[in-house]
């Protein structure tokens, strides 16, 4: 049965967790991003700079945080919120015809990263209450354990980390 943010949750029976995955029936979408674009955690994938993008990377991204590293639906919840705002900066401010995804795991940590060839830094403006844009990064601020940018010689990579439990 799917819970509330759309995760197939565990069934119960006789006492015992059901182990076997159900697919939802928008794991077709995961299966077609996959396919035609590649897992953020094999490596480096390259997305259009559309603002549909920012669903494909939030499908992909939850794919592999639920499904490949088996991460509780809170943190992951975060992480997909993170990269529908670090994609959107990049689709928004950086005139790029493509960005890059990439998902890296390490013990007690997770780090993602959207590389865009500008090299024009993402700024940390302070926010009203009434503001309808500029949250962003004041998000990722807030919800990552640390994030930065890594200039390179041909554009930037805005990167954010998460601390998790390692199981």
């Amino acid at each position: 049965m799917a819970g509330l943010d759309g995760v197939e949750q565990p069934r119960q029976r006789g006492g015992a967790t059901a182990e076997r995955w159900r697919p939802l029936a928008d794991d077709t979408r995961v299966v077609r991003a996959l396919e035609s674009f590649g897992n953020p955690a094999d490596g480096e994938v390259e997305l259009p700079s559309l603002p549909e993008s920012a669903a494909i990377a939030r499908r992909l991204t939850q794919h592999v945080l639920l499904r490949q590293w088996a991460l509780s639906p809170g943190i992951a919840e975060d992480v997909i919120l993170l990269v529908s705002e670090l994609v959107g900066n990049a689709v928004q401010h950086t005139g790029a015809r493509a960005f890059g995804l990439r998902l890296l795991r390490r013990p007690g940590r997770i780090r993602v990263e959207v590389r865009d060839p500008s090299r024009g830094l993402p700024c940390l403006l302070p926010v009203r209450d009434l503001d309808t844009s500029g949250r962003g990064l004041t998000l990722v601020d807030k919800l990552s354990t640390r994030w930065g940018v890594d200039l390179l010689p041909r554009g930037k990579t805005t990167w954010f980390e998460m601390r998790v439990s390692d199981r």
